[in-house]
C-alpha cells in the first residue's frame, strides 16, 4: 500500500482529520482528537503505526517482519507497519480499521455518538 492510498483510506473514517501537530515528516490522523494512525513521510520505505490489541500485535508481529513493536509508543498497544509492499493491503486496511475502532470505542460515550450523527 503506497502512502496516498493509505491516507484516502485514513481519511474516508467517520470523522478522521489529518495534522502535522509534531514536525513535518510525520502526518497524523486522528478521529475525535484522538491518534489513530501516524504515518512516517521520510521513511523509505513508508511506515506507520496503529494500535493493536496487545494479543494481536503479537501475532501480527510473529505473522508478519514488516510488522515491529511501535516505534516512539506503547510497544504493548501499538506496531509500526514498514509499507515495503509484504503486507497485502487488505491486512494493511483491516489493521487500520483495528485501529480506528479500538479508538472509537475507548471515546466518551457522547463523542462517538456525535461521530454517528456526523
Amino acid at each position: 500500500m503506497d502512502i496516498e492510498t493509505l491516507r484516502a483510506y485514513c481519511l474516508a473514517k467517520l470523522g478522521a482529520t489529518e495534522s502535522f501537530p509534531f514536525d513535518a515528516e510525520t502526518l497524523v490522523f486522528k478521529v475525535a482528537n484522538k491518534i489513530f494512525a501516524l504515518l512516517s513521510l521520510n521513511d523509505t520505505p513508508a511506515r506507520v503505526n496503529l494500535k493493536c490489541a496487545p494479543e494481536r500485535a503479537i501475532e501480527l508481529r510473529e505473522t508478519y517482519d514488516a510488522v515491529q513493536p511501535g516505534y516512539h509508543m506503547n510497544k504493548r498497544h501499538w506496531n509500526t507497519i514498514i509499507l515495503d509492499g509484504t503486507i497485502p493491503a487488505n491486512e494493511v486496511r483491516e489493521m487500520i480499521d483495528d485501529s480506528y475502532d479500538l479508538i472509537v470505542k475507548s471515546l466518551r460515550k457522547v463523542d462517538r455518538e456525535s461521530l454517528r450523527e456526523s
